[in-house]
């Protein structure tokens, strides 16, 4: 595994980089306090929750856990970047179905989404499923059109074609409005996202990437004993880019702490799979050859919308003779899942995509608590473990180029 496997943990800091998600970071803390102490009364330890972290700075929060014989301290920062993703999302609704027929024709005509599809299903199902949505509304809007066109022709006969239209706009918009359950608008704009620049950070997004990794790069000088980066969903190939950003500018020191990376819930073939993903790709390859950190990436069969078990280096086409990572493994939301809990859970989509930040009723070598609030680092915590038997290696890309 990765350096100071031994090293035992006394002080941690964590740095959360969320998935494409336009709502406020302390929901992520309010999921930790909740789901954090139903795990320790589970699994018998204890973890207390401070609503606020010492000093100045960004969101964040403090936690001290006393877990497997150890006390520790860990201060938990999310890496900000909703007011991007709010602002990406604040699209007409007329322009959310350009954005429909661009982001489809990305995907499609690139052969990108045949790709996938031989990898996992489930989320492009999950990408497919906005697109047929939105549509539908649409066809709905518009049959809802005619036939009030047509009942208005029994009186109005030279109405006929047109005032049956004015009950689109008003159809569209109560879709719009219940999007909340629908999700069809959220993850529309989310494909839509990487999508309209073919793979490409948009440089609003490098920008703030690149602020992340400077956080990240001052924390490795502070006196701790492991720096754990946390990438969930899409936050999983930010953080890629961003930790291949710091070890390139040989901003980690020799002597520092351990550097952990924890990938939850990866959608990076969503991204690395697009003609235009050059910068992805090249991290993906140069990361998973480095030593200066640990990579493991979990994620689960029964979350349908990551690409579950399948090695978002191999698959991507770009994995080097000396790749060490990521260790892939597996959550195994059925077993570590009562059955209970599985049939109550198991058609929450999005709510099963969280389940790595929460607690598991059977849990096994994968608590979330323990990796960031526990004693051991992220590397003496996996120390031998195999990776998933049933983890996709196969590269599958159509784009494996590294550089234009």
């Amino acid at each position: 595994m990765g350096k100071s496997s031994n090293v035992i943990v006394r002080r941690r800091r964590v740095f959360y980089i969320p998935g494409y998600d336009p709502i406020h970071p302390r929901r992520y803390r309010e999921l930790y306090r909740t789901e954090g102490a139903e795990q320790a009364n589970i699994s018998g330890y204890e973890i207390d929750l401070a609503a606020k972290k010492p000093g100045s700075g960004p969101y964040g929060w403090h936690v001290s856990g006393r877990i497997e014989g150890g006390e520790t301290e860990t201060n938990v920062e999310v890496l900000v970047w909703s007011d991007i993703v709010r602002d990406s999302m604040s699209n007409t609704i007329q322009a959310t179905y350009v954005q429909l027929a661009r982001t489809a024709w990305t995907y499609i005509g690139s052969g990108a989404l045949w790709r996938l599809m031989k990898l996992r299903k489930g989320p492009v199902i999950a990408a497919l499923y906005p697109v047929l949505f939105l549509i539908g509304q649409l066809a709905l809007a518009l049959l809802m059109a005619w036939g009030l066109g047509q009942a208005i022709a029994l009186f109005l006969p030279w109405w006929v074609g047109f005032a049956g239209l004015a009950v689109v706009p008003p159809v569209l918009m109560w879709f719009r409005k219940m999007d909340g359950k629908f999700f069809a608008y959220y993850l529309m704009h989310d494909y839509a996202y990487s999508a309209a620049s073919k793979g490409e950070n948009p440089p609003e997004l490098e920008a703030r990437m690149s602020e992340f990794g400077a956080r990240i790069a001052a924390a490795l000088k502070e006196d701790v004993d492991e720096v754990l980066v946390v990438g969930h969903s899409s936050g999983a190939h930010l953080a890629v880019s961003i930790l291949s950003d710091v070890i390139r500018a040989g901003l980690v020191p020799e002597d520092g702490p351990a550097l952990s990376f924890l990938s939850l819930g990866q959608v990076v073939p969503m991204v690395s799979f697009l003609p235009r993903a050059f910068r992805l790709r090249a991290d993906l390859a140069y990361l998973s050859a480095r030593t200066e950190l640990t990579w493991v990436d979990v994620t689960a069969p029964g979350d349908g919308c990551s690409f579950a078990l399948c090695d978002p280096v191999s698959v991507s086409g770009v994995a080097p003779e000396d790749k060490r990572w990521p260790l892939v493994v597996s959550a195994a939301f059925t077993q570590t899942l009562s059955p209970e809990r599985w049939q109550e859970l198991r058609w929450r989509f999005f709510r099963l995509h969280f389940q790595y930040l929460c607690a598991f009723d059977r849990p096994g070598d994968y608590d979330y608590f323990r990796i960031t609030a526990g004693p051991k680092t992220l590397a003496a915590r996996y120390e031998g473990r195999s990776p998933s038997k049933s983890r996709i290696e196969g590269a599958v890309n159509k784009f494996p180029q590294i550089a234009p």
